[in-house]
């Protein structure tokens, strides 16, 4: 019996593309496009996409409840996210949806309500080469890759990097100005698993490199739920509904049976 196909939402500002004509030359559909033609071609799942100017910016209740991994670029435009829809993916997220953040998506308002920090990190924009380390070669993100791989241009991004301590550090970058910087992070929230991955610079082809490609579709494979219930309310259990029979040794605020909540 084969297993169901993961469906991933490629979610993508979709403002360079449209406004820098060097962007629109590397990415004429843009980047959300070029990401899900090759997750498709990877095999084992679904794509759709959505972009910032959308209703609802394309992510809307019946769309995230399809999602099983939410794909997110963004750069100039993180102000413009609606508040209801940060909550709306973020409560998705602690239900079990993966999410897998690009680049600049650093500074996204959902990774920033995820991380709880600033998610501040140092930057230039040189064209340099960056080298990308795998610290972790048994991890799932990092199969049929070898001990490094290198984007010839790409913009830099260098430590301190201000995130919550990663539960796994997939890569360590090395630029060739010098600076270090960790380009993929694994955390848990809730039920769901997000990786940070760091290259995806709009003016470079990085999204049609092979290896990070490849990279994306073994996160998506990673991050797609495992099951499990996220307890999102606090109610009373009643004496009557415990485990093990018990007596009430003290004042209680609820009647039996009544439903109170902390």
């Amino acid at each position: 019996m084969m297993a169901a196909p993961i469906h991933i939402t490629v979610w993508n500002e979709f403002r360079h593309e449209k406004t820098n004509p060097k962007v629109k030359e590397i990415y004429p559909q843009g980047m959300h496009v070029t990401i899900a033609e090759s997750l498709r071609k990877a095999g084992g799942v679904t794509v759709g996409t959505a972009t910032l100017d959308e209703p609802e910016h394309g992510l809307t209740p019946a769309v995230l409840a399809k999602t099983d991994v939410l794909i997110w670029w963004g750069h100039a435009a993180h102000d413009q996210v609606q508040d209801e829809i940060v909550a709306r993916v973020h409560k998705r997220v602690l239900e079990g949806m993966g999410l897998v953040v690009l680049h600049s998506g650093h500074y996204s308002r959902i990774f920033k309500r995820l991380m709880g920090t600033t998610c501040s990190l140092t930057w230039r924009e040189a064209g340099e080469k960056e080298r990308l380390w795998v610290c972790n070669p048994g991890h799932p993100i990092v199969q049929g890759l070898d001990r490094y791989f290198e984007l010839e241009n790409e913009e830099m991004y260098g430590e301190p990097f201000g995130i919550a301590d990663p539960d796994e550090t997939i890569f360590v970058s090395w630029f060739q100005g010098g600076e270090v910087f960790r380009s993929g992070c694994t955390f848990h929230r809730g039920n769901g698993k997000i990786f940070y991955f760091r290259p995806g610079h709009e003016m470079y082809p990085t999204y049609h490199n092979p290896q990070v490609q490849r990279v994306l579709a073994n996160a998506v494979r990673w991050a797609a739920p495992g099951g499990g219930r996220w307890i999102d309310s606090c109610p009373n259990i009643p004496i009557e509904k415990a485990p093990e029979k018990i007596t009430a040794r003290g004042p209680t605020l609820h009647k039996p049976g009544e439903q109170g909540f902390r």
